[in-house]
């Protein structure tokens, strides 16, 4: 087989994963113009990352549970339960804030393992079941703030999501550390790329022409290093940055790498095969809720470090946003296809475009409306790609 063939076989089987990646780019290029730069401006790359870091790290969990073949309607509800106990222990019982940040992982934990049970031991549908957890924890928020805000939160807990690293290695003008830790990052990028691209050619499956590799290890560095260079020449590093990119590796590797990841995309793909081929079922479900409600823990402690406060509000539709970016990333309605990072790369393409378009002054209405039609035809996409493979 030819170079050209293997590139054309690649992009085939993988329109929707590439497709999203050019349509990323477009999208950044078209409100960049729209903007006059604005939008690529130091300041607002920081903002992207410090308010759309809570619905990213909820998407982790996300596209894990819908390629289970799975749904949880209330990761909003949980964020906001946990961000209320966290207050309650930290700001009405003047506790450390770190024994807060352990409170909401624990009842995030507790959460998670509640409707695990339902669904993988009782056989409850995560639907319902997500539902009815929506209705009960916005419940028990109110309850344990007594339907008012708590703040503010001591400095060290407002630097969850609010904090930099910077001047860490000095600079003029900018972060060098960022920059520093962007490198490296980029440099075990390029030794984990070279490693995937000569395992396949051992196995003889097909890879992109070496050129071609090359090219896009260039605009990878290119991109990463601008990125980078953008967030050193505003405030530096931010904290919860590094706490995304952690989970965004642990759980690449969970997913691709692991036993319980294949599990997971085999109960998804075809739970009958599954079953038959000795997966324990339940516990791999019960596994993929439990993991749920620790991340939705965790965004509930970046949203209220970033609001300074617990709210009775606070996760309104963060669900159905999270939903959406695995959607748009490339998961199926059907379960048993992601990424995690393709469910990144639709978190940030409804990031840019919120972002855009509050930029322009565009009415809160309208951004919805253009949102829902996004994930409207992400989806009609997916299926049309579905039933185009069944024909053939």
């Amino acid at each position: 087989m030819t170079g050209t063939a293997n590139i054309r076989e690649l992009i085939t089987r993988n329109i929707r994963t590439s497709g999203i990646y050019l349509a990323f780019i477009a999208i950044i290029a078209v409100f960049a113009i729209w903007t006059d730069g604005k939008l690529l401006s130091p300041g607002n790359v920081t903002n992207l990352v410090l308010q759309y870091s809570y619905i990213l790290i909820l998407a982790i969990g996300m596209v894990m549970v819908i390629i289970a073949g799975h749904i949880d309607l209330s990761v909003g509800s949980v964020v906001a339960f946990t961000g209320a106990v966290s207050a309650v222990v930290v700001i009405r019982h003047d506790m450390p804030w770190w024994v807060g940040v352990l409170a909401a992982l624990g009842v995030g934990s507790l959460i998670g393992a509640w409707q695990g049970f339902w669904v993988a031991f009782v056989g409850i549908p995560a639907f319902i079941t997500t539902l009815s957890g929506m209705l009960l924890f916005r419940g028990l928020t109110w309850v344990t703030l007594d339907n008012i805000s708590l703040s503010p939160f001591p400095a060290e807990y407002q630097n969850i999501a609010n904090g930099f690293f910077n001047g860490v290695l000095g600079g003029n003008g900018y972060d060098v550390f960022t920059l520093v830790v962007f490198a490296i990052a980029l440099l075990g990028y390029f030794y984990s790329t070279y490693r995937t691209r000569r395992s396949r050619i051992a196995y003889e499956q097909p890879v992109e022409a070496f050129p071609l590799f090359i090219v896009k290890l260039v605009v990878v560095s290119f991109v990463v290093m601008w990125f980078a260079w953008q967030l050193a020449n505003a405030r530096g590093l931010p904290f919860v940055l590094i706490i995304l990119a952690a989970l965004i590796i642990i759980y690449s590797l969970v997913t691709q790498r692991t036993v319980f990841g294949r599990h997971v995309y085999a109960i998804g793909g075809n739970l009958s095969a599954a079953m038959l081929s000795g997966v324990k079922v339940k516990w791999v479900n019960f596994g993929v809720m439990l993991n749920m409600g620790i991340l939705a823990s965790v965004a509930g402690v970046v949203f209220s470090s970033r609001m300074n406060s617990a709210q009775p509000s606070a996760g309104n539709m963060f669900e159905l946003d999270a939903i959406a970016a695995c959607f748009i990333g490339g998961a199926a309605v059907t379960g048993g296809v992601g990424r995690v990072t393709g469910a990144m790369v639709g978190g940030l393409i409804m990031a840019v475009m919120s972002n855009g378009m509050s930029l322009l002054g565009v009415d809160q209405s309208m951004v919805q409306i253009v949102k829902g039609l996004v994930l409207l035809l992400a989806v009609a996409f997916d299926v049309y790609n579905k039933r185009r493979a069944g024909a053939r």
